[in-house]
């Protein structure tokens, strides 16, 4: 039986996640208390159910909190339970309930929404560290039921290597584990034959690649990641997000991405997101 537990933030897109997860043929719970995830697992175990996701917030109030622990002891009974936790940046997820006019699940009447929401963080800050962290704040719907369906495709007894390029301009990714800023490199956007393009086209790859500094930063990235891969590997990490950096994410960031995938694809289990192209 494969376990998938979803929780985030409210308005992060958890219900897109359980829709691509019931589509890929998942038995999917929304809104399950966590005192009775044991139960439910017992449940279906016993009926024959072998994928299932359950979808567990703060909408089971304050019983989100032993979600840790009750996870632990589901794995200790050799089950595969996989975490998704999804995320977004407050002022993101305070716009998306605003244009909704829906109300935040926290709402009391006394919190504003930005309060409901700095809340919610502290309730699930525990969670947020478990499992493959997803930040949704600058990614369109499509976008996202692709990177969960990338997700849970995934062979998990090896930990997967995610490289994700990104722009400083849109902010740091919230799932980054490791950032690194190539913006001190040249820069295609200033070439107006080149801005149009990407990172993964010949003519801007050319441009990159005639500057030495960009393969001496490709060495150092490349160098710190080989050198610490190990490290996290015996530490039992599931995932490891490296984050590349330029200006709007389209030209240099694309560029060390890639090529850092093609890199470690033949050495570890990778992953690679484009933020801004997506």
């Amino acid at each position: 039986m494969q376990l998938f537990v979803l929780s985030g933030l409210s308005g992060s897109g958890k219900s897109v996640a359980l829709k691509v997860l019931e589509d890929s043929g998942f038995y999917c719970v929304d809104n399950l208390p966590a005192e009775l995830l044991n139960s439910l697992v017992d449940y279906l175990l016993a009926a024959g159910y072998v994928n299932i996701a359950v979808s567990i917030d703060v909408r089971s109030a304050n019983s989100v909190q032993g979600l840790p622990d009750i996870l632990l002891q589901i794995m200790q009974r050799n089950l595969a339970v996989h975490v998704l936790f999804l995320d977004a940046k407050s002022d993101t997820l305070v716009k998306r309930f605003s244009e909704t006019r829906r109300m935040h699940p926290l709402s009391d009447g006394v919190r504003t929404l930005p309060e409901c929401v700095q809340y919610e963080r502290e309730l699930l800050a525990e969670i947020s560290n478990i499992g493959h962290h997803i930040d949704t704040s600058e990614l369109r719907t499509n976008a996202l039921s692709v990177w969960i369906k990338q997700f849970i495709s995934l062979d998990r007894a090896r930990l997967t290597l995610l490289f994700e390029s990104f722009g400083f301009k849109h902010g740091i990714p919230l799932d980054a584990d490791f950032v690194f800023d190539v913006r001190c490199l040249p820069n295609p956007y200033y070439n107006t034959q080149l801005r149009p393009l990407t990172g993964r086209d010949a003519p801007v790859i050319e441009f990159l690649e005639s500057a030495p500094a960009t393969q001496q930063m490709f060495d150092d990235i490349r160098n710190f990641v080989e050198r610490w891969l190990p490290h996290f590997i015996a530490d039992n990490r599931s995932y490891l997000t490296v984050a590349i950096g330029c200006t709007g994410g389209q030209h240099r960031s694309v560029y060390f991405s890639e090529k850092l995938s093609q890199y470690f694809q033949t050495r570890q289990q990778v992953l690679l997101r484009h933020r801004e192209l997506s």
